[in-house]
């Protein structure tokens, strides 16, 4: 009994990945609207609010309050601590259903991928 009992103890200290004594490790989170300076580039006066929701989402933050706003809100946390050159809010209003203004910053557009010409070509199959 006591051998399997140390074998049970052995199995699941060496499914441990983590040493528990280390908590150093953090993951990097990122949270809310990630809008870029390209979506928002599409934006113009006038438009409803359901072509607003096409192009940048629906937003996280929603005011009962002030129905005539929107705010998109995105920042990464790394380190547990927020990353300052991320923290973005952009905020959408309207006079009524439609687009009146936009205030606040928004993020830049990722960067385009590079192709990789050292890489094998990719062979289309034809039918």
């Amino acid at each position: 009994m006591r051998a399997l009992i140390f074998a049970a103890v052995i199995a699941v200290a060496g499914c441990s990945s983590m040493n528990p004594l280390d908590w150093s490790h953090r993951v990097e989170v990122q949270q809310g609207n990630y809008v870029t300076q390209d979506a928002v580039a599409k934006l113009k006066p006038g438009m409803t609010r359901a072509q607003v929701r096409f192009l940048l989402g629906t937003s996280l933050l929603t005011d009962p309050f002030h129905a005539d706003r929107w705010d998109y809100k995105y920042s990464d946390v790394k380190g547990g601590k927020v990353d300052p050159a991320s923290d973005k809010l952009l905020t959408v209003y309207f006079k009524g259903d439609v687009l009146d203004r936009i205030e606040g910053n928004a993020q830049p557009a990722p960067p385009a991928k590079q192709l990789d010409a050292s890489a094998p070509a990719q062979e289309t199959k034809k039918p």
